[in-house]
């Protein structure tokens, strides 16, 4: 079943911030074994159904629960692996691949679903240090990765798969030793899955990520995952506190989400977006609906301090901030001038809804 995505916003490719140096660069300064795919030659950037759906848990350790998803026209369950379900930070490991892809699929190189890349290149676009923590959290990011079983009626490249899937079906760290018998990471080998691969190789629904993304918390990139995957320029994404939820993938209690989303609201905390906390005063029949819609998932009725009154009906709204809508303009008008005449079409310049 081809999910459809409302309100899906154009993928437009922002300007480079500066001419790339030739791909020729040298990726095989790692005594000529491995042919690396990075640096990084570009923005960051990520798969549409990725950032518009809940995949990857919300959180800084193990996750050992499975996450399910489900609507009229999405289905998502994501299930453990021994050391958990891959989480949003082990995310940032796909976000580099699927950027290294489309960067290779705009200059017209040829992509396989293998690469090569140096922790020192991953760490310097995710803004992680060079400590031993950062090395032995890549190691576990990579088995969550690896161990993390999805199964999706989401199609990539036009295709459907029935069964389970991973998100890498290979990671390997290759080491050297120094004379003092210490190891030495050289370089990072995974295999992107094939739905994956495919989603950006063949449907090129691919969005730039804002680099103050890895500076964001948990609930923080998914809102703002969510608000660039579906909100145009000009237009607003508007929902029931109890659907923004389940698309955010928050697994709390409803009344926690609350608050976690007024404390955003009226910030600049997400990227290029402001979040504002509609609520209403309610009635006794417009107080039940809001209990119905917040029991849609198997929880109580949400409440307040008070014993015996509900919390009134709430509504999330999310807009695009001004500033960031003309710098889209400015871009696409860019991108329009170097492009001109073009026939082949950029990763993250991909019309319409997401297929994928």
């Amino acid at each position: 079943m081809t999910r459809q995505t409302p309100n899906a916003p154009k993928a437009t490719r922002s300007k480079s911030p500066a001419k790339a140096a030739p791909r020729t660069n040298p990726r095989t300064n790692q005594g000529d074994l491995f042919r690396l795919d990075s640096p990084l030659m570009g923005e960051i950037r990520g798969e549409r159904s990725l950032m518009a759906f809940p995949f990857f848990a919300l959180a800084k350790t193990a996750w050992m629960k499975p996450l399910t998803y489900r609507t009229d026209t999405v289905s998502i369950e994501v299930r453990p692996s021994a050391s958990g379900v891959a989480t949003i930070y082990d995310k940032e490991i796909v976000l580099y691949i699927a950027s290294l892809m489309a960067a290779k699929l705009e200059a017209g190189e040829q992509v396989e679903q293998d690469f090569v890349f140096t922790a020192h290149d991953l760490f310097q676009v995710t803004g992680a240090n060079h400590s031993a923590r950062s090395y032995n959290r890549l190691s576990e990011a990579l088995e969550r990765l690896q161990g993390t079983q999805i199964k999706t009626n989401i199609e990539a490249g036009g295709e459907g798969e029935e069964g389970f899937f991973s998100w890498l079906s290979e990671a390997k760290l290759h080491y050297s030793r120094n004379r003092a018998g210490e190891r030495r990471l050289k370089a990072v080998k995974v295999r992107l899955c094939d739905w994956l691969f495919r989603a950006i190789l063949l449907d090129r629904h691919v969005l730039d990520y804002a680099h103050a993304y890895f500076q964001l918390g948990p609930i923080e990139r998914r809102i703002y995952e969510v608000a660039r995957s579906t909100v145009n320029a000009g237009e607003a994404l508007e929902v029931d506190l109890a659907t923004f939820r389940l698309q955010i993938g928050y697994q709390n209690p409803l009344a926690n989400f609350r608050q976690a989303v007024k404390a955003i609201a009226g910030t600049d905390a997400i990227p290029d977006y402001d979040v504002a906390l509609v609520e209403t005063v309610a009635g006794e029949g417009a107080g039940e609906s809001a209990e119905r819609a917040g029991a849609t998932d198997g929880e109580p009725p949400q409440a307040t301090g008070r014993r015996g009154r509900r919390a009134n009906p709430a509504r999330v709204v999310v807009t695009r901030r001004p500033a960031a809508i003309a710098s889209d303009e400015a871009a696409e008008e860019g991108v329009a001038e170097e492009g001109a005449g073009a026939t082949s079409e950029s990763p993250s310049e991909s019309p319409g809804p997401a297929s994928a």
